[in-house]
C-alpha cells in the first residue's frame, strides 16, 4: 500500500507540473493561433509528453519497451483521460463565458477530471510490470 501511495503522490505532483506546462504552452500557442480548441490540443500533447518522461523516471519503473514505443503507448492510452480532460474543458469554454475568458481555469478542472483515468492507464497498461504493483 505504501508503494501505491507513493505512486499517487508522485503522479499528482507530476500532474501538477504537467498542468503548469499545459497552461503555459496553451497561453503562448493561443497568442498565435487565437483558437481555444486547437491551442488546447497542442498544449495537451506537450503536457502529456512531459508527464510521460517524468512518470517514467520518478513514478513507475521504466518498462522493457523501447522509450519511443512506450511514449506512443502512453499517449495512446492517455487518450481516454485526455478525452475526459478535453471534453470538460471544451464544455466549460463553450457553455460559460467565465471559462472562455479564463481558459486556464477550464484547463485545471479538465486536468483534475482526467487524472484518475490517466493514473490507472499509466500504472496498469503503460508501465505495468510486476515491479510497479503494490
Amino acid at each position: 500500500m505504501a508503494n501505491l501511495a507513493r505512486q499517487l503522490i508522485s503522479f499528482g505532483g507530476i500532474g501538477t507540473l504537467g498542468f503548469l506546462i499545459d497552461a503555459a504552452v496553451f497561453t503562448v500557442t493561443n497568442l498565435f493561433l487565437q483558437n481555444l480548441y486547437l491551442s488546447r490540443v497542442v498544449s495537451y500533447l506537450a503536457a502529456a509528453s512531459s508527464n510521460w518522461f517524468l512518470n517514467r523516471k520518478f513514478t513507475f519503473a521504466a518498462s522493457d519497451r523501447p522509450p519511443v514505443e512506450e511514449w506512443g503507448r502512453f499517449l495512446l492510452l492517455q487518450a481516454a483521460g485526455g478525452a475526459v480532460n478535453y471534453g470538460v474543458y471544451a464544455l466549460l469554454v463553450t457553455a460559460y463565458g467565465f471559462f472562455a475568458a479564463h481558459p486556464v481555469a477550464a484547463i485545471a478542472i479538465g486536468s483534475i477530471a482526467g487524472m484518475g483515468v490517466n493514473f490507472l492507464t499509466a500504472k496498469f497498461f503503460v508501465f505495468g510490470d510486476p515491479r510497479n504493483q503494490p
